[in-house]
């Protein structure tokens, strides 16, 4: 029951008001010092180890990734698609890819014979020629394609090890998602409404569609996979819509009651 009173009470009365009151109260206290000191103290710890479990969940994961992409999952990778010797391509748009630019290639050859860089043009030549382009275009297919197998296995592996961090750190998780809060809510109005305007205008603002092509399409050369114009158009016609979504129920439900000057700041900056 005192739980429950409390949240109500946080959920209906501003922090900035209750956090002004507790204040109060702590310079009306005799051991006020005392105090000061150990939340400090504790404070500190509370800093070294946020910072320290950060530190942990970007950099083992990082060089687990590099250790085992350059050591273990690529050395493999290259094993077996070498070994395979029908495998070139990893989808349709990539053999299509590779046609076209031997295709171009061809008629290049023909463009340059017509303006005398080439003295002697036969089929033997341009067949000799098609030939070197072929293989140069077959091993970097291949080059791509074992990059690709290999972003796919290494950023799983990279998945997993974050995950199991993550589920094998749940203490120092909830301290780190604490300590962000307090940081937060700590920043004065206008850097508030400044961090809210910037995220939105770049995740679901008017330009963001660009971003988002961008990513989007990074993200599939990034592990091998043809590009879909109507994912990218279904996936840019909602997601932005569900963030937006998300950002204003935030506003609503949590900063509003938390901090409603940083909610009125952000209303006048956006206007």
């Amino acid at each position: 029951m005192k739980s429950k009173s409390s949240s109500q009470k946080m959920s209906f009365i501003p922090r900035s008001i209750l956090r002004t009151i507790g204040k109060f109260q702590q310079t009306l206290d005799p051991n006020a010092e005392t105090k000061v000191i150990e939340e400090f103290r504790a404070s500190r710890l509370q800093t070294i180890s946020c910072v320290r479990f950060l530190l942990i969940l970007i950099v083992v994961p990082l060089l687990i990734s590099q250790l085992s992409r350059n050591f273990v999952i690529t050395p493999l990778v290259e094993r077996f698609w070498n070994s395979q010797e029908s495998n070139i391509f990893l989808n349709a748009s990539q053999e299509e890819k590779a046609l076209a630019e031997l295709k171009r290639f061809e008629q290049r050859v023909y463009f340059e014979a017509r303006i005398s860089k080439i003295l002697t043009l036969s089929d033997e030549i341009v067949q000799k020629e098609l030939k070197k382009k072929a293989i140069a275009l077959v091993e970097e297919n291949k080059v791509e394609s074992i990059n690709a197998v290999t972003n796919v296995l290494t950023d799983i592996l990279t998945a997993i090890t974050l995950i199991v961090l993550i589920l094998t750190g749940k203490q120092q998780l909830c301290l780190l998602r604490s300590f962000a809060g307090d940081i937060t809510y700590s920043l004065s109005d206008s850097a508030k409404a400044f961090l809210i305007i910037l995220s939105t205008d770049i995740f679901v603002g008017f330009h963001s569609p660009y971003g988002w092509e961008i990513i989007i399409e990074g993200t599939l050369n990034h592990y091998g996979l043809p590009e879909n114009k109507s994912l990218a158009s279904l996936f840019i016609a909602t997601v932005p819509v569900v963030m937006n979504t998300v950002f204003k129920y935030w506003i609503f439900r949590y900063l509003n009651r938390s901090s409603p000057s940083a909610v009125v700041t952000y209303h006048n900056m956006n206007e």
